[in-house]
């Protein structure tokens, strides 16, 4: 899957909202596979804003250390 930057996700956005391009003239001009994306976009962007343009984090990575103490905490207390 191809990532795009927040830059040329609001630049095309933009360029929907304010010019007289389709989703799919807007794809084929910038040689994008499919609309959906802008589609995706323009929903987010009115939806959220420009924070809806903004790549997720991704879920964060625990050290085996940490698991291992979390599961002798659980074991040693009861906890769930």
């Amino acid at each position: 899957m191809v990532k795009y930057s927040e830059e040329f996700k609001i630049k095309l956005v933009t360029e929907y909202l304010h010019g007289n391009l389709g989703y799919n003239s807007l794809a084929k001009k910038y040689n994008m596979p499919s609309q959906t994306p802008i589609q995706d976009w323009v929903r987010a962007y009115k939806t959220q804003g420009v924070e809806g343009l903004k790549r997720r984090k991704m879920k964060e990575a625990y050290s085996i250390k940490f698991k291992l103490d979390t599961i002798q905490f659980m074991l040693e207390t009861g906890a769930s």
